[in-house]
């Protein structure tokens, strides 16, 4: 049973249907929904106003109201409502888009992204882009741990890695948290050490577990909800394994096993993950279904593309935004929040 928030308003117009009672806060953000979809055995096939949701759905649509707590220290959303932006700085020689980078480059890049105004940054060390092969956690660690321990003393640094050793030296070097393509299915050994320690963990959708196959003809009924289910499993899991659903949040995994069709119905439905109880993580960056839909076929031009996604997700309901092209979305993030009412006057 899933409860979809629809009908999301922003600004003057959330606050006066807050005021009358016709709208509620999506995840205590600055959007609000005046109307749900309710998903399950014998629900009604129309989208309903709150009014009219039968009481035996009462509580799980006050559920998506909830405050998210902070993660990782950081509040999600920051301070006047926008998204986080977290920056990315990949220590790879092949990836998609910025592969190619030494170790001083990446310092160097993740310096100039706190500057342009990220809020964390997220380290990799191995390229999972469709096709792409993988790493030794030997040489992941060579390539990130000295990295992170210059970056850690500037910022919130998270490490993208889906292997256990490589999540262990990352957080004993300073990283906070772990951003694992494979919501901790990749490695038996990853749940151990993350159970054992104090690090958030944002756990991905990707069709199978492995970036090499994953584009290999993916099929969905429909994917919002098979997604949202699948992460609402693997948030499941994680408390089992002995996470607290506090230090988790949870990423569609745009790109990862999609096609275009896909990635546009993720963006449209992403509300339906505030049903899960956790930050939504939301990464399209340079992706090329955007160069598909914008025309651009190298990654690096497709920043506009790539920031007019950013807005999407801020408007859907998106606590972080991963991004290659920190200054542009945050740029783009301070414009959306003075025209949605979340600029404080003095600012302005």
């Amino acid at each position: 049973m899933w409860v979809e928030p629809l009908g999301l308003i922003e600004g003057q117009a959330a606050a006066a249907a807050l005021a009358a009672d016709l709208a509620l806060p999506l995840a205590g953000g600055p959007l609000a929904f005046t109307l749900v979809r309710l998903i399950g055995p014998d629900a009604p096939t129309t989208a309903l106003p709150l009014s009219d949701v039968p009481e035996a759905w009462h509580a799980q649509v006050l559920a998506l109201t909830r405050a998210l707590p902070h993660f990782a220290g950081l509040p999600m959303p920051c301070e006047g409502g926008r998204p986080l932006v977290m920056g990315i700085v990949n220590v790879t020689p092949d990836s998609f888009s910025d592969g190619g980078r030494g170790i001083a480059e990446s310092i160097a890049a993740g310096h100039a992204m706190l500057e342009a105004g990220a809020d964390l940054l997220d380290i990799g060390g191995e390229s999972t882009r469709p096709g792409s092969q993988p790493v030794a956690p030997e040489e992941e660690c060579r390539r990130v741990l000295p990295v992170i321990r210059e970056l850690a003393k500037a910022a919130t640094i998270s490490i993208d890695t889906r292997n256990a050793a490589t999540m262990l030296a990352a957080l004993e070097a300073g990283a906070e948290i772990v951003n694992d393509i494979t919501a901790l299915r990749h490695d038996p050994a990853a749940a151990r050490v993350l159970a054992r320690s104090e690090a958030s963990v944002i756990l991905m959708h990707m069709l199978g577990e492995d970036p090499r196959t994953m584009q290999q003809n993916p099929r969905y009924g429909d994917v919002a909800l098979e997604v949202a289910q699948f992460l609402a499993d693997r948030v499941s899991a994680a408390e089992r394994l002995g996470l607290p659903r506090g230090r988790l949040a949870v990423d569609p995994g745009i790109g990862f096993g999609k096609r275009l069709p896909h990635n546009l119905a993720l963006i449209e439905r992403l509300p339906l993950l505030a049903g899960i109880g956790c930050p939504i993580v939301f990464g399209a960056s340079r992706k090329r279904f955007l160069g598909t839909l914008s025309g651009v076929e190298t990654p690096a031009e497709r920043v506009p593309a790539s920031v007019a996604a950013a807005l999407a997700a801020a408007s859907r309901g998106a606590a972080m935004l991963r991004v290659h092209d920190v200054a542009e979305t945050v740029q783009a993030l301070s414009i959306w929040q003075a025209l949605s009412g979340g600029a404080e006057e003095e600012d302005l």
